[in-house]
């Protein structure tokens, strides 16, 4: 057995190396037989695990304003949170508004770091504060302190600070008499969040030339289609924005992925190109409503290899590639394949590559862009089997990645 002794005078990278260390020896042992005692220690690890959080927040912020992620090919922050460090986009979403309101918040910081804030209500408040200017976020800082003073839950706060503008205006009376509360925000804003079972929730504001124009294209669209119509206007509202966004009444391209067998009535599931399976019948209704277009890897009914004497790829072959690539070539890169660009493998300019449909991949045009300026930071890779390519980042040539043996060793001292 042995024990760590550690000055309190080291280095952060010395600490959080004995924090790893720490860490790593307490995930694999068991829990105590006393459930009184896991009680007590699982409160204790969740102060400490919260403060954690706080530290982990400053390194972020000063990694977020240096751009250091660029230099080691992640578009942004948030990316690089997400697939380095393995957090889904909620949850890596989060951490970076922590990082980037944690010196706009003093208080909530102050307290979060001496244990006195838990992380749930350092996140909500961050996150209500986001579009707020440097003296309503004190305000709201203040009005959600209080109320998670008195005992209101995360989940009460966070609905306060959903209306945060609002609460702040009751306060200092100086809502408008008419209703007609002033926002502030300078630019008009959506969020959009995935949801588990593929869909998506939608909440934002739009000034009042866009909410003109929302009212002006959507509103003729929401109107009951006739009698029977028992679609109330938020629903009508949705089918009027998404008929919209499909081009009205253009027919719409779904490209479905499945075998003849399924067409002709066999039960193996088609899937789309992001990869979600769908079952037989959807994908014959499809095929019934849409028509069908055969893709083809060869010289068959689309001209899919151009050689070198044409760089642009064709619409049939970047059909067939964004079959082959839900998302982004880069891995970890989760920019959907119907947003991408046609990036010649080997460079068409070189010479190299021809644009040939087994010459090409897709790309986000960052990656794109940062992949002819950094050559020497992409390594390619090619799957035998299915044909796909797959680039991975390699570091920057004078910044290896620290290993995990490489990490300041702590103290140890036999016991």
């Amino acid at each position: 057995m042995s024990s760590i002794t550690l000055d309190l005078d080291a280095s952060t990278g010395e600490m959080v190396g004995v924090l790893s260390v720490i860490a790593s020896e307490l995930a694999r042992r068991g829990a105590p037989d006393s459930a009184a005692s896991c009680k007590e220690l699982s409160e204790t690890l969740a102060a400490a695990t919260d403060q954690i959080e706080a530290a982990l927040a400053g390194l972020v912020a000063v990694v977020d304003r240096a751009g250091e992620v660029r230099r080691w090919g992640y578009p942004s922050t948030q990316a690089w949170l997400r697939h380095e460090l393995g957090m889904r986009d909620n949850r890596a979403k989060e951490r970076l508004t922590l990082a980037r309101q944690r010196d706009r918040l003093a208080q909530v910081t102050k307290r979060w770091t001496d244990s006195d804030l838990s992380f749930g209500y350092a996140a909500t408040i961050a996150g209500a504060v986001v579009r707020l200017d440097d003296q309503d976020c004190q305000a709201a800082e203040e009005i959600l302190l209080g109320m998670a003073d008195q005992g209101c839950s995360a989940g009460k706060v966070a609905s306060f600070g959903k209306r945060i503008r609002d609460v702040i205006a009751e306060r200092d009376g100086t809502e408008n008499p008419n209703g007609d509360v002033k926002h502030g925000y300078e630019h008009s804003w959506i969020d959009s969040t995935r949801s588990l079972d593929g869909g998506r929730y939608i909440k934002g504001w739009l000034n009042a030339e866009d909410a003109a124009i929302w009212d002006g294209t959507l509103a003729p669209l929401a109107k009951p289609a006739g009698t029977d119509d028992r679609r109330d206007l938020s629903e009508r509202t949705a089918a009027a924005l998404t008929s919209v966004l499909s081009g009205g009444h253009k027919a719409t391209r779904v490209t479905v992925i499945c075998d003849l067998d399924t067409l002709t009535g066999g039960s193996v599931p088609a899937r789309l190109t992001d990869g979600t399976p769908i079952p037989a019948e959807h994908a014959r209704r499809i095929a019934l409503n849409a028509g069908l277009s055969p893709l083809l890897l060869g010289p068959g009914q689309h001209p899919l290899y151009l050689g070198h004497t044409v760089r642009i790829a064709t619409a049939a072959q970047r059909r067939v590639l964004q079959t082959m690539y839900p998302t982004c070539a880069v891995q970890g890169c989760e920019v959907p394949g119907m947003l991408c660009e046609v990036d010649h493998v080997h460079g068409w300019a070189l010479g190299k590559s021809p644009t040939d449909i087994d010459k090409l991949t897709l790309t986000c045009g960052w990656h794109n862009r940062f992949k002819h300026s950094h050559p020497g930071q992409i390594q390619i890779n090619r799957d035998p089997l299915t044909g796909r390519y797959a680039y991975r980042l390699r570091p920057p040539p004078d910044r290896r990645p620290v290993p995990a043996s490489g990490l300041p060793p702590p103290r140890l001292q036999a016991a």
